[in-house]
């Protein structure tokens, strides 16, 4: 089976030659169709960075990206805005829904300024809706939504185009213990079900557990990769918060 991501010897280096900073020193991994990884480590560890250029939003220093068999890291302008508009999808910790716009149209304005079929849009929409569990807020507002349901919201919108990678950056870093429970829930039934590939950052132990595999960074270098396997997920909790602690962090839930 091919990766759905492979990323060959990635380097990021920020400021000039007076102060540089190198935020990832080098990193290698794959990423297959249908996985749910989480990627973890403490405040400057490279996570964020990493992140940001595989999803195309910073361009690496040195090294290769690919994503769906396509090399992302040497794609510029529209080439790369369509790319990124059309095979990848994005949930962030902020949600980022327009205010203006309801639930679906909210859902569907991904597959519009993609130029889907105008006669498929909504039911294309309304499926993604009820996969994530937000058919009743399709008519609100995000003002009028929980921040659970905005969230569910956003990731309806991120897999309604069927993205070969979707991308999580601390999705549950402002929902409650119950409204974390349920967007991770909804994510597990769309990676299980829809064979969605997840690559999910967290800082929190609780929100890795729901992965099948953990890559763990140190100072831009991976430091160690744990698989689920077998193992249950309060089993998994406990050896995520294991190397949590070898790092020397913390976890805000428990389980």
């Amino acid at each position: 089976m091919e990766p759905i991501l492979s990323v060959r010897g990635l380097k990021k280096i920020y400021g000039g030659k007076g102060s540089k900073t190198q935020a990832l020193r080098g990193l290698d991994f794959k990423v297959f169709p249908g996985e749910f990884v989480g990627v973890m480590g403490p405040s400057g560890s490279g996570k964020t960075t990493l992140l940001n250029c595989i999803s195309t939003i910073d361009a690496p220093s040195a090294g290769a990206i690919t994503v769906d068999g396509t090399e992302v890291s040497a794609m510029r302008g529209k080439t790369l805005s369509k790319f990124r508009r059309e095979r990848l999808g994005f949930i962030f910790q902020d949600c980022n829904l327009l205010d203006t716009l309801t639930g679906l149209e909210n859902i569907a304005l991904a597959l519009t300024i993609g130029g889907a079929d105008p006669r498929s849009v909504e039911r294309r929409a309304r499926e993604a809706a009820a996969l994530l569990g937000v058919e009743e807020v399709l008519d609100k507002f995000p003002y009028q939504m929980s921040g659970g349901q905005q969230q569910r919201v956003a990731a309806a919108r991120a897999m309604v185009t069927s993205p070969a990678l979707i991308f999580a950056d601390e999705p549950t870093g402002a929902l409650d213990s119950k409204s974390t429970g349920m967007l991770l829930g909804q994510l597990d039934k769309l990676n299980r079900e829809k064979g969605a590939t997840i690559l999910l950052v967290t800082h929190d132990a609780f929100t890795a557990s729901w992965c099948r595999r953990i890559l763990f960074l140190r100072d831009g270098e991976l430091y160690k990769e744990l698989h689920r396997g077998g193992a249950d997920r309060k089993t998994f909790f406990r050896e995520i918060l294991a190397v949590v602690s070898e790092l020397g962090g913390d976890s805000e839930h428990v389980l």
